[in-house]
């Protein structure tokens, strides 16, 4: 069978839509991500994220871009945990905006500005405060600078949507 791809720009947010015709999509039930946390690797949970985690074949995913700590009139906190808060908020905007759960993330990409090992309970309170136990898949890359002066932290994601 044939597979469709379509890319569709809401915004700063990227769709890209994958799958067979119509008639062939997953059922709501099929669309459940599957964590994966080998035993015989490290437990990353307690630091909240997920080894690896499975999407359904016939998922349509959203590649969403970096969110930032701005607030809606684009003011920056020059506070770190502020910033993380934020960025999180805003994600959480993103998701709503698609019809996504938090539970349907698979992936997160954060992008962290001079990182230590201080700012991980901030980070890692935030992100099982938005996910729960349904913690995706995450890479953590500390960078020098972001896009924008005086933003510390960015969160981008890929969610499975219905």
């Amino acid at each position: 069978m044939s597979r469709t791809i379509n890319h569709v720009l809401i915004g700063g947010i990227i769709v890209m839509i994958t799958g067979t015709p119509a008639q062939a999509t997953a059922a709501e039930n099929d669309l459940k991500l599957t964590i994966v946390n080998p035993q015989n690797l490290y437990d990353p949970t307690p630091n909240g994220y997920s080894t690896a985690v499975i999407v359904p074949s016939d998922a349509r995913l959203a590649y969403i871009s970096g969110q930032g700590g701005q607030d809606s009139t684009g003011a920056l906190s020059p506070d770190f945990a502020v910033q993380v808060k934020q960025a999180y908020a805003n994600l959480g905007a993103a998701l709503d905006a698609l019809g996504a759960r938090r539970d349907q993330v698979a992936k997160l990409t954060v992008f962290v500005v001079d990182h230590d090992m201080s700012k991980l309970g901030v980070l890692t309170s935030s992100v099982k405060d938005m996910f729960g136990n349904a913690l995706p898949a995450q890479t953590l890359i500390p960078v020098p600078k972001l896009a924008v002066d005086g933003m510390l932290f960015e969160v981008e994601a890929v969610a499975v949507i219905d």
